[in-house]
This record gives structure tokens, sequence and C-alpha cells, in this order.
């Protein structure tokens, strides 16, 4: 199992939600929140699948992140 933790300074809860959402198809995750970040524990039958799909998951949020932000700007 991995666990990916967003901070919240940083990330865009919404966009954690989409990446999220997008990506159950590819691997189990659950969606938690801490004060300081929002938690995400994923796992695939296969530990590199499961690799590639943390790292992408992780860039599609910070990707969304920053066009919601510069759409507000």
């Amino acid at each position: 199992m991995t666990r990916l933790a967003f901070h919240k300074s940083l990330y865009a809860g919404k966009a954690v939600d989409e990446a999220v959402k997008l990506f159950a198809t590819h691997a189990t995750c659950e969606l938690s929140e801490t004060e300081a970040a929002w938690v995400v524990q994923l796992s695939a039958p296969d530990a590199r699948k499961e690799l590639r799909v943390a790292r992408e998951l992780g860039n599609f949020a910070l990707g969304l992140t920053v066009q919601s932000r510069q759409e507000a700007a």
C-alpha cells in the first residue's frame, strides 16, 4: 500500500478529490483528511503499477491545483 499526503497549503482539495476519482479505476484509493493534509492510501495488485499510479495521481492533482489557481487569478 502506498500513502500520499497532499499538504493543504499547496494542494487544492477539489484537485486531490478529482485525481482520486480519475485514478480509482487503476488502483484502490481511499481518501482521508488530517489537519494539515489530504491523505490518499492506494493499492494495486502489481507493485510497479501501484508506484506508477501514485506518481501519476500526484502529478494530476498538482496540475489541477495549478490550473485552478491560474483561473482564479
